[in-house]
């Protein structure tokens, strides 16, 4: 089986091959926020740490890769907008603004932009690149998660680490995972039934 790259449907995500372009990109928007509120909501609260583990962060990335760019960034600003204004769509049905994890969920909007921007240029074809795209995806949600969480705690670098970051590394290679095979897997199928 050969590993080589190839750039079959170029600059394109799979949400490209759905038909009707506006009622579609209503639709997935729609979608890809559903997606987000509902693995949202599948979260389990830790006992040393007052971030949940959470399927958010899973349905950020594939939502980035499958949707692009625009369409994810809608998806994650009616998220992250609706939350903030009052809908329990938060992580163990939290809303607003005034709570320790909410620097995660600021980072899925640039999330989504960083993963989508690269899946439209094939990082989401074939497993390892997806792997190490996720992975840069979930990076990017730390990037901003974490200062929060200090900010929000008042605690030292280190501290911040042990509560938001390193409890959560062995899950997020996990989703990358699940990612890694899941994204080429429709890839692979799309080839089959749709037309270049």
């Amino acid at each position: 089986m050969s590993t080589t790259y190839n750039p079959a449907y170029p600059g394109r995500v799979l949400a490209d091959f759905v038909p009707h372009r506006l009622t579609r990109d209503v639709a997935l928007v729609g979608v890809g926020t559903t997606l987000i509120v509902v693995l949202g909501q599948v979260a389990v609260p830790l006992p040393f740490t007052p971030v949940p583990l959470s399927l958010g962060t899973l349905a950020v990335v594939l939502t980035g890769a499958a949707l692009g760019p625009v369409r994810a960034g809608a998806a994650m600003m009616i998220y992250l907008a609706a939350g903030v204004a009052g809908a329990p769509w938060f992580a163990e049905q939290k809303s607003g603004w005034e709570f320790a994890s909410f620097g995660y969920i600021v980072g899925f909007f640039f999330a989504a932009l960083v993963v989508g921007h690269l899946a439209r240029r094939g990082f989401d074809r074939r497993p390892v690149r997806t792997f190490g795209l996720m992975m840069l995806g979930t990076t990017v949600i730390y990037a901003f998660g974490l200062p929060w969480l200090i900010w929000f705690l008042g605690v030292g670098l280190y501290d911040g680490l042990a509560l938001g970051v390193v409890p959560f590394l062995v899950g997020d290679a996990l989703k990358a995972a699940l990612a890694a095979g899941l994204l080429p897997g429709a890839w692979r199928l799309l080839e089959r039934v749709a037309p270049r």
